[in-house]
């Protein structure tokens, strides 16, 4: 719009919308409203599970998902676990070894859960947590005790997830 960059994300039926000049923001706001039958929520604050927290005095914006990360937690009964200092032991290789050819049905589904659940994280907030997320994920359709030991511990980081 007048040789201004608009950046535009469109998930479903939500938009975000971002622009350096604030008049030009505005207008295009307004005219996209108009056109699809939207209304305006305000100023970004939450978006995909992501609480927005911004500082236009120093310019900065912060992206976090506590309250993801703690509903995981309690999701999965770790709410109670004291953190650790890592996301995974250091030096863990989990194995097919120790897979486990027909895991019980709710094992294998808490398994899953936690595996996808940060999986969501470490593409939106956590990227520390993508390599456990990678071991994790190898095992993902036989999981025995021990990626299980390993999942439970990537949950419960210094960090709370």
């Amino acid at each position: 719009m007048n040789g201004h960059r608009i950046l535009l994300d469109a998930n479903i039926d939500d938009f975000v919308i971002a622009c350096v000049d604030r008049p030009v923001l505005d207008a295009f706001r307004k005219r996209l409203l108009e056109a699809f039958d939207g209304t305006y929520e305000g100023s970004l604050e939450h978006y995909l599970g992501c609480e927005i927290a911004r500082d236009l005095v120093a310019g900065t914006t912060q992206l976090s998902q506590t309250h993801c990360a703690e509903e995981v937690l309690r999701t999965f009964g770790f709410w109670d676990t004291p953190p650790r200092l890592t996301p995974m032991k250091p030096n863990t290789r989990l194995s097919k070894d120790d897979c486990d050819p027909s895991p019980k049905h709710d094992f294998h589904k808490c398994y899953c859960g936690i595996v996808g659940s940060l999986g969501y994280l470490v593409t939106m907030t956590r990227p520390d947590l993508a390599w456990s997320h990678s071991e994790l994920r190898k095992c993902v359709q036989f999981p025995g005790q021990s990626h299980m030991e390993a999942a439970v511990m990537a949950c419960c980081d210094e960090f709370g997830f």
